[in-house]
């Protein structure tokens, strides 16, 4: 059944990059910006984290440095569009205030270490946990750590691939042990995954014209 489930996931790789092409993600315009889209678009999305990022920009608050200074109120307005905005406000600085007193404020520094040490350095960052830590490992850090959102629970389960009530990091080891370890690789296929969701997958399903409704397994439930 491992390596059925293996093969599944190798092929629904290849048809939605078949059907979707190449999707171009993450959606910033460095890795600075990555990092902290990747913290606001908790429990929210894209849309609004865009607009929070623009309000940061036009702020010229999006660097470290600037982050580091600014006054959590400050920030918490800024960022207001994105939702849980005082929380989130306070889990940028927890970030910040992290990556200045262990890595000098670099990014750079922290890509020095091998993936599993980044990863379990971004996991003791409070408000930081798997999906956030692997989204920073995969898009800003170009790491391969592949990303395990809402999206790729919902599609793995209406084809019966995982359970109802799915465990991070065995979804999370699905992934790794059917395809290479690439970055490039787990950055495309996440974001097809959750193209395919916003298409297809959706709260009540629409297979038809899905492309992964080839699967014995499709159905909407």
């Amino acid at each position: 059944m491992a390596d059925a489930d293996a093969a599944i996931i190798r092929r629904f790789y290849r048809v939605l990059l078949h059907a979707y092409g190449p999707q171009g993600w993450w959606p910033g315009d460095s890795p600075t910006e990555v990092v902290v889209g990747a913290i606001l678009t908790q429990n929210t999305n894209w849309r609004n984290v865009e607009r929070a990022i623009a309000n940061l920009k036009a702020a010229r608050l999006l660097s470290w440095r600037a982050l580091r200074a600014v006054q959590a109120r400050r920030l918490a307005t800024l960022i207001r569009p994105a939702g849980y905005f005082n929380i989130k406000a306070k889990r940028l600085k927890a970030f910040v205030t992290w990556l200045g007193e262990r890595y000098g404020g670099s990014l750079a520094r922290l890509r020095r270490l091998d993936t599993a040490a980044a990863r379990a350095a971004l996991l003791q960052v409070n408000g930081i946990g798997p999906e956030t830590a692997d989204s920073i490992l995969v898009y800003a850090l170009n790491k391969p750590s592949f990303v395990v959102d809402a999206y790729t629970q919902r599609v793995l389960r209406r084809h019966r691939l995982i359970g109802w009530k799915p465990d991070y990091h065995k979804t999370q080891a699905l992934f790794e042990r059917s395809i290479p370890r690439d970055t490039q690789v787990y950055n495309e296929y996440h974001a097809l995954l959750v193209e395919v969701a916003k298409r297809h997958c959706k709260a009540q399903a629409n297979c038809e014209g899905c492309p992964l409704n080839w699967h014995p397994h499709d159905a909407a439930r």
